[in-house]
């Protein structure tokens, strides 16, 4: 438990060095919420990270966001703020459905681009933005889709226990207790390319996609539960996708923004429901050596990992290995035992040269891989590239194709 007040306080209040002369410059496009989260407070604890600037439809928004949060300058629209030349990167943070548009102008202007994901409305705009020309050319900026857990070590560890071409299952679930989002909330509106799977289920997707590490043959089921009567009917509160990949296996997520209780037919639904995001992995079953003569020794694997989404507060990443003894003329059971382990990882392991502190935070380590990328350091090796950005839009998109709903709207 004091470990874990620490990390919280340390994220909380970070470490403040003194800034590099060459410090990226960054403006945030929107007073997002998520904005002191996601780059406000780790760019605090980075040397070469000083949030500048902030733009915001509403001006008084923006000139109460930046007091709040110390930004310097406030600009009178996201036009303002990359043209300005003495910002170097730009940050978006906007509803979906405005990605493509303003991260498509931050790069013609030359900036980086730290996009929060989904990177954009669907498969075209994907295709469209990661194969600019102008990001093939020498000195191009630097484009990132920001999907915050991957950069964590915990992340990578549970990735690093899982033997990808013999996965046969896996399920991925990720809730939020009904009422942390009204109805009527942004995520929630087809014309902003809203919707669960925009929201919470990117992660979900993001991570069977990395369990199997390669993309599926196809969507096999999607079930979307639509949104109340009396609000956005293209968007769904939660959903149920199952996919089937080349070496047979199968993986599946539940995903729900607004989740109750789960029992007596529905009677208790209007009562919210806390469950820590989870994935569990299991493997086919596989012939080991085996030291008797006339046995043969079979394993099967199972990998679980809880809190994927936020690790840095806390986790659990259990492996349990169930082993049977056969004969091999009847295939009888002989005997059979579990071995059970448990993980964790809040930093790096020593020597490894990759850059970490217990305290830090997803985003942290977000932004550390994407100042090293701008540097052309070498970093931690941990990247999402423009052809996964698009092989995950395609992946959402199944979905919708499936379920019979529209792909989120947004043209190139």
């Amino acid at each position: 438990m004091a470990g874990l007040l620490k990390r919280i306080w340390t994220a909380a209040y970070p470490p403040e060095p003194v800034k590099a002369e060459d410090a990226l410059r960054v403006g945030i496009l929107g007073a997002a919420n998520i904005g002191p989260n996601s780059i406000i407070n780790p760019a605090k604890s980075h040397p070469q990270v000083i949030i500048a600037a902030v733009a915001a439809r509403d001006p008084k928004k923006a000139q109460a966001y930046a007091k709040k949060h110390s930004i310097p300058i406030v600009h009178n629209s996201y036009q303002e703020l990359i043209d300005d030349p003495s910002i170097t990167a730009i940050y978006i943070p906007l509803p979906n459905g405005l990605h493509y548009e303003w991260a498509l102008k931050s790069l013609q202007k030359g900036k980086h681009v730290l996009l929060e994901k989904p990177s954009v409305s669907n498969a075209s705009q994907a295709s469209a933005l990661f194969h600019l020309p102008l990001l093939s050319e020498p000195n191009t900026p630097v484009l990132l889709e920001a999907f915050h857990s991957l950069f964590h070590p915990a992340f990578q560890l549970f990735l690093s226990q899982i033997e990808k071409q013999n996965v046969e299952f896996a399920s991925v679930e990720s809730t939020s207790p009904k009422y942390i989002f009204p109805n009527d909330d942004i995520r929630f509106l087809y014309t902003l390319a809203g919707g669960t799977t925009m929201d919470f289920g990117t992660y979900t997707i993001l991570l069977l996609r990395n369990i199997f590490g390669d993309e599926p043959e196809e969507c096999v089921s999607a079930d979307l539960k639509k949104m109340p009567k009396g609000y956005d009917q293209n968007c769904e509160s939660a959903v149920q996708a199952k996919w089937r990949w080349k070496n047979g296996g199968t993986g599946q997520m539940d995903t729900d923004l607004s989740r109750g209780v789960r029992m007596w037919g529905g009677l208790l639904e209007w009562i919210p429901w806390v469950e820590i995001p989870r994935a569990v992995v299991r493997h086919k079953e596989v012939l080991v050596p085996c030291e008797e003569d006339g046995k043969e020794h079979s394993v099967v694997r199972t990998i679980s990992m809880l809190n994927f989404l936020l690790p840095m507060f806390w986790h659990r990443i259990r492996i349990v290995e169930e082993h049977t003894i056969r004969n091999t003329s009847n295939k009888k059971t002989a005997r059979k035992w579990t071995e059970k382990q448990t993980k964790t990882a809040y930093k790096w392991e020593d020597g490894s040269g990759k850059k970490g502190e217990v305290w830090w935070p997803t985003y942290r380590y977000q932004l550390e891989e994407f100042v090293n990328r701008v540097k052309k350091r070498e970093g931690s090796g941990i990247w999402m590239d423009g052809e996964d950005s698009i092989k995950q839009t395609q992946m959402i998109d199944s979905v919708y194709q499936k379920a019979g709903w529209p792909v989120r709207p947004g043209e190139v």
